[in-house]
């Protein structure tokens, strides 16, 4: 499923109800709407496709847990062989992109190196952003849930992560010709610059992304020294949305934090440390000048989604406009980079 092609008639009532989930997750409608389809998506699913046509027949699907009225008529829509109102009423006002710009670094991009899931604050399961990332065109995902310190989003202690890494290797061992799954952690940077996770997981992990989400206005002089060691940590690979703003959103504004710049993006080329283009609209991070002066001193640069839900995925495009915009070549973002080459780079002590 291409999300970015218009489904027609005829269409399979779950690949309607994905197709409604992603589009509004694409346009950042409220997630208790997103959900009802998403959870209906997984109901019709359960249930299956004699049944399902049986119930639509008779009119009685509402008696099935998790599917409502107006997921209902989506669902009778698409059984009697045509193209559900309600999602063609979307696909209409959907844009082709969600950037104005940016389309020929879009394209390169092969992968994320930021997305979350049910696991901690996502919104979906692996096997929901494997198949997105698939239909997108990704060749490979990165999953980089919380850690544990980061309680209010449900951070993966050692042992919820050593689960994850082997759901996540099932995951791949099923996928056949599927996105391939990275396993990977959005690990906190404590407030010395070392890392809330063990030792002995982060060196199981393929990528490590590494962020500031406490302590936000801390002065510029220890921030400076907290980001400096963990970008200089040979485990880290990404330094994620580096001076944590919030431009817009339902949670506010926020200023970002202060830190020399120069002295993190020269640590970051140095050791090899992609700096992260948050590509999330309520973040925009690091804003213009930093990512001028991060190019210019050399840095590796990441485009990600920051997903939280498979309709995210496609944030990156706002990142890729972003990339154009201030001239970066596209072989310095290893979003665009294939599976083996991103592998070794974070494999590597530089």
């Amino acid at each position: 499923m291409n999300p970015l092609a218009a489904l027609d008639a005829p269409v399979d009532p779950v690949v309607a109800l994905t197709r409604i989930a992603w589009l509004l997750e694409r346009d950042r409608q409220s997630t208790y709407r997103v959900e009802a389809f998403r959870k209906a998506a997984r109901a019709a699913r359960r249930v299956g496709a004699d049944e399902l046509a049986r119930k639509a027949s008779a009119r009685t699907l509402t008696d099935i847990s998790g599917i409502g009225k107006t997921t209902a008529a989506v669902i009778v829509e698409a059984v009697d062989g045509g193209l559900p109102g309600y999602l063609a009423d979307l696909q209409a006002s959907a844009p082709h992109s969600l950037a104005g710009g940016g389309q020929e670094i879009y394209r390169a991009v092969r992968g994320d190196l930021h997305a979350h899931t049910e696991w901690s604050d996502g919104g979906a399961s692996l096997e929901e952003m494997a198949a997105a990332a698939t239909a997108l065109g990704h060749d490979w995902l990165a999953i980089t849930d919380h850690s544990p310190r980061l309680t209010v989003a449900n951070g993966l202690s050692a042992e919820r992560l050593a689960q994850q890494l082997e759901d996540i290797g099932e995951l791949n061992r099923e996928s056949g010709d599927g996105a391939r799954i990275l396993t990977g952690i959005e690990v906190d940077i404590l407030d010395d610059g070392t890392l809330d996770q063990t030792d002995e997981m982060l060196g199981r992990l393929d990528i490590v992304t590494a962020s500031v989400h406490s302590k936000l206005r801390m002065d510029a002089a220890p921030m400076t020294r907290r980001m400096v060691a963990a970008v200089s940590d040979p485990r880290v690979n990404v330094l994620g949305h580096c001076t944590g703003r919030r431009v817009t959103g339902g949670r506010g504004s926020r200023p970002p934090s202060v830190f020399d710049a120069r002295a993190v993006f020269t640590a970051c080329a140095e050791h090899g440390t992609a700096v992260e283009i948050n590509s999330r609209p309520e973040r925009v991070d690091p804003p213009d000048d930093l990512i001028e002066l991060a190019r210019d001193l050399g840095c590796l640069f990441a485009i990600d989604s920051d997903a939280h839900a498979p309709g995210q995925l496609d944030f990156t495009s706002l990142g890729a406009q972003r990339a154009e915009q201030h001239g970066i070549d596209a072989d310095r973002i290893v979003t665009t980079w294939p599976v083996d080459r991103v592998l070794d780079w974070a494999a590597s002590d530089v």
